[in-house]
């Protein structure tokens, strides 16, 4: 290893000096992700000065666009013990599921970890193993069309109950004047996580707590739960399209940015995409966390982001931490605020002067991701996916007018018990 590869990697901390002083010579390094697109051609800007350093090349190998398709086949690679994956870039809420099949990062990543938000690493740890280091997070926030809310006089909604009258007030309006397409909110109502989403937020923030807490008890069927989905069930046909109940985020993004919404619910990448040059809304709309429930005074958004971990059967382990610090680092980390407009889950960014002009959507989620809730994915472990398609099943059955809430919510809670019965 020559001497500019070896300072480069001291450069990201004592632990990479570790790495780089037994790692094997150059070769091809995998990393299975869903990268696509532009987001493809950012991430070989932010790869390129590891890959100068260290003689190394990173291959993205394609996965499925859905999360839950993505992590079915990252089990069946995992289960059969691929060696052509060093790699895998998981979903925040995976790593209980995937613990046993990934290298412990605890020694040497311990030092870069206390420069990130505590409850990202956290999420990131099972049983005192650091299964993956953070690249970024997310957390979604509510975006309005400011221009129209001066238009016809309306607020900014702090409440769920606010958001359904004034998103009522200023369609109905829009449509008066002759926009016959305007309607008030899109969200994701889709049979799938991301109506968990969702949902957990409008539970949660109206106060009936997160499905299944952190000491493993089943909270779901409560009177402020079923508030939250009783009014969630007024939106479609009334302030949102019948076919919600068959959008995910890209839907919703599509109907928004035509200039079709009032109000959408959405992830920090729709900000970066709506203020593009050939956006219709660019310069119209701004984001405020999402609003609060009934008599709750916390709103709540549901914890995302990405994260990396190294295959326990990747035969070039030494090469594939290295990666993994450099993209978890504050280089990587600050290249890919600046070309993605992705948020740092390195505390300091958000105060870094060149991020903040280049991105300033990231100094503005600081006080959204403040507010982030896990989904629960730690209680539940390696039943988490099914909890949480028992969880969507039973809020899209209520949204669709399959029986009440009430009703879905006391056999949600008969399917967890036994679920949990069953050893989760």
């Amino acid at each position: 290893m020559n001497t500019k590869t070896k300072t480069f990697l001291r450069s990201l901390g004592a632990a990479a000096a570790t790495v780089a002083g037994t790692m094997a010579t150059a070769d091809d390094i995998t990393l299975a992700s869903g990268i696509t697109g532009d987001a493809a051609e950012n991430f070989k800007q932010i790869v390129a000065p590891w890959e100068e350093a260290t003689g190394h090349t990173v291959s993205l190998v394609p996965m499925p666009s859905s999360s839950t398709d993505q992590f079915g086949q990252y089990r069946l690679w995992l289960a059969a013990g691929n060696a052509d994956i060093d790699l895998y870039q998981t979903d925040v809420i995976w790593a209980p599921q995937l613990a046993d099949q990934f290298v412990d990062l605890s020694d040497v990543a311990g030092e870069l970890m206390e420069s990130h938000f505590p409850s990202i690493v956290e999420s990131q740890t099972v049983e005192g193993k650091l299964v993956a280091l953070p690249l970024y997070t997310d957390a979604p926030a509510l975006y309005y069309r400011r221009d129209l809310l001066e238009k016809h006089g309306a607020e900014v909604p702090s409440t769920w109950e606010e958001l359904t009258a004034t998103a009522k007030l200023v369609q109905d309006a829009e449509r008066a004047e002759g926009n016959a397409d305007m309607w008030g909110f899109v969200w994701q109502g889709n049979a799938y996580e991301g109506l968990t989403c969702n949902a957990l937020e409008w539970v949660k923030s109206f106060g009936g707590g997160q499905i299944v807490e952190p000491d493993g008890s089943i909270s779901i069927n409560n009177d402020a739960a079923i508030a939250a989905l009783e009014l969630a069930a007024s939106w479609p046909g009334n302030i949102s399209p019948e076919g919600v109940l068959a959008y995910k985020e890209e839907e919703a993004r599509g109907v928004w940015q035509t200039g079709n919404a009032v109000f959408m619910r959405n992830w920090p990448y729709a900000h970066r995409l709506g203020s593009g040059d050939d956006s219709p809304v660019k310069g119209l709309f701004d984001v405020v966390p999402l609003p609060t429930g009934g008599d709750h005074d916390e709103s709540a958004a549901t914890l995302g982001g990405w994260n990396i971990a190294v295959s326990k059967y990747s035969e070039r382990q030494d090469a594939a931490i290295s990666l993994a610090l450099y993209l978890a680092g504050p280089e990587g980390q600050k290249t890919r605020a600046l070309v993605g407009g992705r948020l740092p889950t390195i505390v300091s960014l958000y105060d870094d002067p060149e991020i903040a002009e280049a991105a300033p959507i990231v100094p503005q989620w600081k006080e959204v991701f403040l507010q982030a809730v896990p989904r629960p994915s730690a209680p539940t472990q390696s039943s988490y996916n099914e909890v949480s398609s028992k969880f969507w099943s039973a809020v899209h059955n209520t949204l669709s007018g399959d029986g009440t809430a009430a009703d879905n919510l006391e056999l949600l809670e008969l399917d967890l018990t036994d679920l949990r019965g069953n050893g989760w």
